[in-house]
């Protein structure tokens, strides 16, 4: 077995396309993508910054992702682990990338652009949800939107229950325990896991 180093030895197992499959890429959402939009209820986040790339999750109800306009996403930010990875290299950088998932639809949505974070109060209670405003948003200006084809969902049985393994439970416990090589903190740990998971907003 050999490393692909090169983009002819890339080409030579995976045929270029043709120039007429790049015309789905768009600098801004279709009519499709604005739909799609308003039953997304989940997205993978994309950012990079001093540590390398950084992936962060955005769930919320089905339209919880605003398009404005076709060059616009707003993303509201809730609460959770407070790290702040993503938003720390949208404010250093502000390249952005996403994936936008909506349940039962096989098809994933990918925007890329630049971001930047909004605090204005109106916006935030506007994309507020569970009684709260959003603390932050993100503001997605779009350069790319493509919708990524069928098979990996479908490899996946992404929406088929009858091909999902077992629930699989975490416990942020253990993973504390380990690293802090504290056995007796799992149980607190869990505790607290499960007190936090439980406000979502």
């Amino acid at each position: 077995m050999a490393a692909i180093t090169t983009l002819e030895q890339l080409r030579a197992i995976i045929p270029a396309p043709s120039d007429t499959a790049f015309a789905k890429i768009r600098p801004e959402l279709c009519e499709q993508a604005l739909a799609f939009v308003s039953g997304c209820s989940f997205a993978i986040l994309g950012t990079s910054g001093p540590e390398g790339l950084e992936l962060s999750q955005k769930g919320g109800p089905p339209g919880f992702i605003l398009a404005p306009d076709r060059q616009t996403l707003l993303i509201p930010e809730f609460a959770g682990n407070q790290f702040a990875l993503a938003l720390g290299n949208i404010v250093r950088h502000g390249q952005v990338a996403l994936a936008l998932l909506r349940p039962g639809t096989d098809e994933v949505l990918r925007v890329s652009g630049r971001a930047e974070l909004e605090d204005d109060a109106a916006l935030c209670a506007r994309l507020g949800e569970g009684g709260k405003p959003a603390k932050l948003v993100i503001r997605v200006f779009i350069a790319r939107a493509a919708f990524h084809c069928v098979r990996s969902a479908r490899r996946a049985g992404l929406w088929s229950p009858a091909a999902w393994p077992v629930p699989m439970r975490i416990s942020f416990g253990q993973i504390y325990a380990e690293a802090l090589a504290r056995p007796e903190v799992a149980a607190v740990f869990d505790d607290m896991t499960d007190a936090s998971n439980a406000k979502l907003y």
